[in-house]
């Protein structure tokens, strides 16, 4: 089957387009002049040269395609360069949503994002506005809906790596958010679930009629406090590590001045979020791939060693 990938060059889209190949499907890609390099296997992928603000280079993705797999997404705008999650998030699969149904195509597979809402924040909202766009219109949908996604980027960026980076690699304390004033009241909780399950996920839909028309959330098998991702983080890169707890209402103070630096970590939409915590039950996933889903371990998070 040949199937469209919008966001094939991304973390994740990088995953399902190598489960595809080694189901037999043939990706097609939109690819942005001078990211072909981000494809790793080009021989077994058709790419067309071009964004998602052209309607023509879309259809031409979506052409000849049975399906169409839209894993677009953005943690943080720039708005001077048209980066902002109304046009990446909304606008863009809307604009696809046309293409494929003028192509003939309704079976869509959507990459949302777990505990989206409207209203909320403008990440959260977009990603729900096109859930609701595509269950309102004759499609064959299918909303896959992740809690945070880690594992090999494969020298991009995911959040393993990040909070490596930033908070356990650094000879300063890491930062142990919470929320409320008493760390053991407040946990901010995440169930990491391996990127490699979310690719099988996406391919298992693609071949089952019955997840047509589902919304599946997907969390890997624990859920995490952010301090104890810290910990684990530290022991697999072997580092004797310092958590200070902080509530994340202090960080929200910092950043209200700060946000608008693109050297600050975080926005204050983003610790809103990440207060309220980002928790999946492993089972959904486990019915998509047939399998225990893998653990947030040090060898599941032996790549942040290289």
């Amino acid at each position: 089957m040949r199937v469209a990938l919008l966001g094939g060059t991304g973390f994740v889209g990088s995953y399902i387009v190598d489960a595809l190949i080694a189901a037999g499907h043939e990706p097609s890609l939109l690819v942005r002049p001078g990211s072909e390099s981000k494809v790793r296997q080009k021989s077994q992928c058709r790419l067309i040269s071009g964004d998602v603000g052209s309607g023509k280079k879309i259809a031409a993705v979506i052409e000849g395609c049975s399906a169409v797999i839209f894993c677009i997404g953005i943690l943080r705008e720039s708005p001077r360069q048209g980066i902002t999650f109304e046009a990446l998030q909304y606008e863009a699969l809307v604009r696809v949503a046309e293409q494929a149904s003028a192509n003939g195509v309704t079976r869509i597979l959507l990459m949302s994002a777990n505990g989206v809402r409207c209203p909320g924040t403008p990440y959260q909202e977009t990603k729900y506005r096109a859930e609701q766009y595509l269950q309102s219109r004759p499609f064959e949908a299918t909303v896959f809906r992740p809690s945070v996604i880690f594992g090999d980027p494969q020298g991009g960026m995911e959040i393993a790596t990040q909070l490596y980076q930033d908070m356990v690699r650094p000879p300063i304390p890491a930062v142990g958010f919470f929320t409320g004033w008493r760390p053991a009241h407040g946990p901010v909780l995440m169930s990491p679930v391996h990127v490699a399950d979310v690719a099988a996920a996406f391919v298992h839909a693609l071949e089952e009629p019955t997840t047509i028309g589902q919304t599946y959330e997907l969390g890997g098998p624990a859920a995490l406090s952010w301090i104890e991702m810290l910990r684990r983080i530290a022991v697999a890169t072997q580092k004797n590590k310092w958590i200070v707890p902080m509530p994340i209402s202090l960080m929200y103070l910092a950043a209200t001045f700060l946000d608008w630096l693109p050297f600050f970590p975080v926005t204050r939409d983003q610790l809103k979020m990440l207060a309220e915590g980002n928790v999946a039950e492993p089972a959904a996933l486990q019915s998509l791939i047939g399998r225990a889903p893998e653990s947030f371990t040090a060898e599941n998070l032996s790549h942040l060693n290289r």
